[in-house]
């Protein structure tokens, strides 16, 4: 639950600043007051509670002591205590004691009351009653003027207040004293999440997982891995789309920079690698932790305390490089990130998306859920998710799976006994939300052309109209499969790459890879003798010149060649039957010296890179329809 005390501290403040004055007389009775007022500075509530009511046995019509008995439990979080003695205060709201302050200070407090309890329509009704009341030195403050917009706020989302069925894990889940920060891999077969068995100090953090077993059944939950979890505490952990890069929290270890520090491992052939900490570029000797990897496992987005930041716990975020290591932590900045605390990231498979919980934008109770839109790469003003996801508690976290049907997060609460307990849930996302487009899925194998052995290979998806990198995937060496999860967008091309074998191109709308889930890529050792077809060189009808949509083959053409020294190549063009045999080679000649000009340009020997065309004569397919003729229009690689 939110921390109550502060938002009583308001109260105080904004009555004190609504006028003073005593509803009575009577001077025992109003020392009594004042012993208790004195408590209260002093935080011994309970005390002054009992000053409270004294003063009240003594003049029952005494107004304040009422109120302030109320605010005082509100305090301490006894919401029916505070209700109770406060409505037995509001019954004396009558005739000369129904004065337009008392009545503002009531209805300021019973407005406060209401929103601690979630009673969000009967708050914002008392507000609307009250409001005109409120003195205009009142009005300036800023208490009124939060309040105000937050009334403004709740008119809005009471209108489109959501409906959602949660739900609680069923057994073998949820059997343990304390589990929480759900999280699944992309094909929605493995869930991970922190367990604890108390909240004592030998009772530390693991992260622990379980399986899909039949339609709605999950395994026996069981360590992730000894690899993983130690002596000390492990726990709030993200994994990638392919469930390959596991990042998570680690507090008080040995090798920390810090109190708590993010940790990462990576899974080879089936294992998880023992794991290391992600060293001074990501950690700080402040706080890490919450961490959210990207779908590929590029981006990580984590929750810190640190300095440089906006406030309290801001949003930083790491971009992991080509050699595996991770650039130095950056604050995300606003919109996302204010003065108060930002915690809990997830960045959406789709990349667009950033889920995290907030107090410092406009919302229902302490922490809320938010989501910012990420569009021409900026993040967006934060939305609420509104009513009922968000409500008067605390909402830390929330995990939406691929599909977009289910949401998790967990929920903590105190038992009779006193003991803190949580458990997992999960509810369908309402699709009132828009999560952007369908998420694509490509699967499959990478193996050794040759031997059939698997190898563990780059798979990189990447945007030809601006040569970005949108994911990036690697295979299992082990068995060779991989997993890639992406939106569904146009002109993307996917690259296989593996250091001593040809790399293998694909367009990934012309040959139809969307949605495939037995993708067998066959990587062919470098050796004399060898071609590969160069897809996505691209040129306009009847010309030569290069388009732009070609860079990034090129790019990785020319890499290629730089990773192997003592390879030469011979660059052959082909065309479709249309036109003359004449006129064919010449066009296929001239294209193929466009690649070997940019090659040369780019620093390459022109020794190394010999050119020809070959014009029609070497179709790959009978040129019978346009789609044929397509493919056979296109630049192939030869090694000499």
């Amino acid at each position: 639950m939110r921390p109550v005390y502060l938002i009583i501290l308001l109260l105080f403040l904004a009555i004190q600043a609504n006028g003073q004055g005593f509803s009575i007389i009577d001077g025992k009775a109003i020392k009594l007051y004042q012993e208790a007022e004195e408590l209260i500075l002093s935080r011994k509530y309970e005390q002054a509670v009992e000053k409270y009511k004294l003063a009240i046995q003594r003049e029952g019509t005494f107004l304040e002591a009422y109120q302030k008995a109320g605010q005082a439990y509100l305090t301490m979080g006894k919401l029916e205590e505070a209700e109770k003695i406060a409505l037995l205060g509001k019954a004396k709201l009558t005739g000369k004691n129904a004065t337009p302050r008392h009545v503002a200070d009531y209805g300021w407090f019973f407005t406060n009351l209401y929103l601690t309890q979630g009673k969000f329509t009967e708050a914002y009704r008392q507000f609307k009653e009250v409001d005109p009341l409120f003195e205009e030195n009142f009005r300036r403050t800023s208490y009124y003027r939060d309040m105000s917009l937050k009334i403004d706020f709740l008119a809005k989302e009471l209108e489109k207040s959501k409906s959602i069925l949660k739900e609680k894990l069923i057994h073998p889940l949820n059997e343990y004293q304390l589990q929480y920060f759900p999280v699944l891999t992309a094909d929605g077969e493995q869930i991970l999440f922190t367990k604890r068995d108390g909240t004592g100090n030998f009772d530390k953090e693991d992260i622990y997982t379980a399986f899909v077993k039949g339609d709605t059944a999950w395994t026996n939950p069981q360590s992730i891995a000894s690899t993983i979890n130690s002596v000390y505490n492990e726990g709030t952990c993200t994994v990638t789309a392919d469930g390959n890069i596991l990042i998570y929290t680690s507090c008080d270890a040995p090798d920390s920079n810090g109190s708590c520090d993010l940790y990462v491992a990576y899974k080879v052939n089936g294992a998880w690698q023992r794991p290391t900490n992600m060293g001074s570029k990501v950690n700080s000797r402040y706080w890490e932790s919450q961490p959210s990897l990207s779908a590929d496992g590029r981006i990580l987005f984590f929750s810190s305390n640190r300095k440089g930041g906006f406030g309290g716990n801001d949003i930083w975020y790491s971009v992991r490089q080509l050699d595996g290591s991770w650039t130095e932590a950056k604050n995300l900045g606003q919109p996302v990130n204010t003065p108060k605390d930002e915690i809990a990231p997830f960045m959406f498979f789709n990349n667009e998306l950033l889920f995290f919980a907030s107090n410092g934008h406009l919302g229902f109770g302490g922490m809320d859920i938010f989501l910012s839109r990420v569009e021409e790469g900026e993040f967006k003003e934060p939305e609420n998710l509104g009513l009922p996801i968000n409500d008067q508690l605390d909402q830390v976290a929330l995990f939406i799976t691929a599909q977009k049907d289910y949401a998790y997060y967990s929920e903590r609460f105190q038992e009779d006994s006193g003991r803190d307990r949580s458990f997992i849930y999960r509810f369908p996302f309402p699709k009132e939300i828009y999560l952007g487009e369908n998420l694509t899925v490509t699967e499959g194998k990478v193996i050794n052309a040759k031997t059939g052995e698997p190898v563990s290979a780059t798979l990189s998806l990447v945007s030809l109209t601006n040569d970005s990198t949108l994911y990036q995937f690697q295979s299992d060496g082990k068995t060779g499969d991989f997993l890639m999860l992406y939106p569904d967008k146009a002109i993307s091309g996917l690259y296989v790459e593996k250091k001593g074998f040809l790399p293998k191109i694909y367009n990934v709308e012309r040959d139809n890879i969307k949605n495939v889930k037995d993708l067998q890529v066959a990587l062919t050792p470098v050796a004399s003798g060898e071609e590969f077809v160069f897809e996505n060189v691209f040129f306009d009808f009847d010309k030569y010149e290069l388009k732009s949509e070609s860079l990034t083959s090129l790019k990785r053409l020319n890499k290629f060649l730089l990773e192997n020294p003592n390879v030469n190549i011979l660059i052959s063009g082909h065309t479709d039957n249309i036109g003359s045999l004449e006129y064919n080679n010449t066009l296929s000649l001239q294209r193929a010296k466009s690649v070997q000009a940019y090659l040369v340009e780019s620093g390459l020997h022109p020794g190394r890179v010999m050119v020809e065309g070959k014009g029609s004569s070497q179709p790959m397919v009978p040129n019978t329809t346009p789609e044929n003729q397509a493919l056979n229009r296109r630049i192939t690689i030869r090694i000499l």
